[in-house]
């Protein structure tokens, strides 16, 4: 029995540690984990007027939301005209209209995206339209951009948002802030900000997070959710103050919460998945058929791993005979009445003669 969003919010709220990370496959509830911890931690801010603003703020958080605050203006009437329109909210005011981060953002975004692809805030700084400068210093007219590279540019701002704000608050003695406006500030909530980034870039942008969490001197608190292994392996070798977590969500829709030590790789990866669930059947006695198809699996992950053309060349002698006669039978029976649960006892040792070939020859770690 799992628990809540909100009691999973409670536990990282109570966790001191600099930074969480958190892995969790798609749609296993991180962008509502986001809005429950927001709620949690500022349940009076939802609204916002102009005598609480930026001051009243005690987390600021990129997620669905965030992107929200974007929407195209598509001149629907000539089909010519695109503009990237900003609702009207405390951060970007304060990031490009007070601290003047506009060419910053155009930097960043064309870090992440192409150098050529240019972003032009208007005079308010409430549309941005974006064009292809060529060679000759012409440019396009304004485009319409990807989704991806619309991500990549709200990610942008609020990257040099989150720039802005660590370096205010690095200053210790609140009289000697540039502002007072962020004396409040607790926490920083990231939800996936890498959707539609290659792997290139998606390694730059995880470094380059890690190397502005570092440079936080304050009390700042960041979480960090993602279902990108990659991005996580980054984090995780890069930063060192953290703790590590795998967000599940269980059958009955509640939700766990569980500490994880070491990269995915180590942690949470599907082939490690597999492996551990076979090798628990063995150590229980409770192998079933279907292990024969996590065997086979297992195999297939690890030829494709390794570069080999197919699983089969990883068995053991007589690989013929363990192909047909063995896994490639019990995996793709058609036949009813050939369909037992329960393996003889031949077939339980094949399973854990095979896996421990697979481990022993193939390099998988083993714990000391």
């Amino acid at each position: 029995m799992g628990v809540s969003l909100n009691v999973i919010a409670q536990q990282l709220k109570n966790n001191d540690k600099k930074v969480k990370l958190i892995y969790a496959f798609n749609g296993n509830g991180k962008t509502r984990l986001s809005r429950e911890f927001k709620l949690l931690v500022a349940p009076n801010n939802d609204t916002e007027t102009e005598e609480t603003g930026l001051v009243s703020k005690n987390i600021i958080y990129y997620n669905a939301f965030t992107e929200d605050l974007f929407y195209w203006d598509n001149d629907l009437e000539n089909d010519f005209d695109f503009k990237l329109m900003i609702q009207p909210n405390t951060f970007t005011e304060w990031v490009l209209n007070e601290q003047g981060q506009d060419q910053n953002v155009i930097s960043y975004f064309q870090h992440y995206t192409n150098r050529t692809l240019t972003p032009r805030f208007n005079p308010s700084f409430n549309e941005v339209t974006f064009s292809y400068k060529s060679g000759n210093d012409s440019s396009s007219h304004n485009i319409k951009i990807s989704k991806g590279e619309e991500s990549s540019f709200v990610w942008s701002i609020f990257y040099s948002l989150l720039d802005q704000v660590i370096n205010v608050l690095n200053i210790p003695e609140l009289s000697e802030r540039e502002t007072d406006k962020l004396n409040h500030l607790e926490y920083v909530f990231i939800d996936d900000p890498v959707t539609s980034l290659d792997d290139n870039h998606l390694i730059q942008l995880a470094v380059d997070l890690a190397q502005l969490i570092k440079k936080s001197e304050s009390d700042l608190k960041f979480i960090i959710t993602t279902h990108n292994t990659i991005f996580y392996n980054v984090l995780h070798n890069e930063l060192k103050t953290k703790v590590c977590y795998m967000l599940d969500q269980l059958e009955d829709g509640t939700f766990e919460l569980k500490e994880k030590k070491g990269a995915s790789n180590t942690s949470f990866s599907y082939h490690l998945h597999i492996k551990k669930t076979i090798e628990e059947a063995i150590e229980k006695n409770q192998l079933q058929k279907f292990h024969f198809t996590l065997l086979r699996n297992l195999y297939e992950k690890t030829a494709s791993f390794l570069g080999f053309q197919q699983w089969a060349d990883l068995l053991p002698d007589n690989k013929d005979a363990y192909y047909k006669r063995i896994i490639n039978f019990t995996s793709h029976s058609t036949l009813v009445d050939e369909i037992v649960a329960e393996p003889t006892i031949q077939e339980k040792q094949t399973i854990k003669f095979l896996l421990e070939h697979l481990i022993t020859t193939y390099s998988f770690w083993k714990e000391a």
